[in-house]
C-alpha cells in the first residue's frame, strides 16, 4: 500500500555557530506566555541551567540581547522578549511557513510520478 509522502523541514539559522532554531523559538515563545525563563523551561521539561545557556548562546551567536531579566524580590522575578527577540521570532515563524509553502509545493511536482504508483 502507498503512503503518503511529506516533507519536514527544520530551519537552523548560523552566524559563525548555530544560533536560532526551533528549540529557541519555542522556548522565546514559552517566556512571553509565562513571563519567565524558569517556567518556560519546566513547561518544556527542561532543566533552568540548559534553558539559561541555550538563551546566553544565541544572545552571543546572535549579537543582540533576547530577554530582559528581574531577579526575585518582593514580587517574584521574570522575563519579557525584548523587542529584537519579538521581531527575530515573527521574522523567523514568517520564513518557515514560506518554507513549508514552497516545500509543499515542489514536492508534488517533483514527486507527481509517486501518485501514479499503483
Amino acid at each position: 500500500m502507498r503512503r503518503e509522502l511529506r516533507a519536514v523541514l527544520s530551519v537552523r539559522l548560523f552566524t559563525d555557530q548555530k544560533c536560532f532554531g526551533p528549540g529557541i523559538a519555542e522556548l522565546l515563545r514559552r517566556v512571553d506566555e509565562r513571563h519567565s525563563l524558569r517556567a518556560a523551561a519546566q513547561s518544556m521539561e527542561m532543566a533552568y541551567s540548559k534553558a539559561w545557556k541555550i538563551m546566553r548562546n544565541a544572545e552571543e551567536g546572535l549579537g543582540v540581547k533576547l530577554l530582559d531579566s528581574s531577579t526575585g524580590g518582593k514580587n517574584g522575578g521574570g522575563a519579557v522578549l525584548t523587542d529584537e527577540a519579538r521581531q527575530l521570532l515573527s521574522a523567523y515563524d514568517s520564513y518557515c511557513g514560506k518554507l513549508r509553502e514552497y516545500a509543499d509545493r515542489l514536492l508534488a511536482e517533483e514527486f507527481a510520478f509517486y501518485g501514479d504508483w499503483q
